[in-house]
């Protein structure tokens, strides 16, 4: 069988196994962008939180309002928060996937690899035979032409 016939079936696992490796990559990239951006929310809005002012004074409706303001930004904070740890856990999954995608590309690449240097090794194999044959009549000829004692 020819170079270039060899391992056709292996080769086509590969490229499937290269084009999941690739998807699941990008899902992990995607997943780990949406958990910066929540994360980055949090960081906002927990800022937003701390720089709001402290209302103790004021009309009973204005102390109220900002303590409504405050409770209701606390409870988009833990919403938030807990999208963040849900990002999280997708995220962790994602690098699951991938990496087990990405094991199984290496195992199929590593397989196509050894069986490259097996036909390497057994190429060379042929041609020290092929070359000690050729050597050997050179010998043979060389003693019954007299040339060799």
């Amino acid at each position: 069988m020819s170079e270039k016939h060899e391992d056709l079936g292996l080769k086509a696992v590969a490229r499937v196994r290269g084009v999941r490796e690739q998807a699941s990559r990008h899902a992990l990239e995607l997943t780990v962008a949406e958990l910066q951006r929540r994360q980055r929310r949090v960081a906002e809005l927990t800022e937003r939180l701390a720089s709001a002012p402290a209302v103790a004074e004021g009309t009973p409706a204005e102390v109220l309002t900002a303590r409504l303001g405050a409770s209701n930004l606390g409870i988009v904070i833990r919403e938030t928060k807990d999208a963040v740890a849900d990002s999280q856990t997708l995220v962790d999954l994602d690098r699951q996937v991938w990496e087990r995608d990405k094991a199984r590309l290496a195992a199929v690449e590593h397989l196509l690899e050894r069986r490259r240097e097996r036909r390497r090794a057994e190429r060379a194999r042929r041609e020290a035979r092929e070359l000690d044959d050729i050597a050997s009549q050179r010998w043979l000829r060389a003693r019954e032409a007299g040339e060799i004692a």
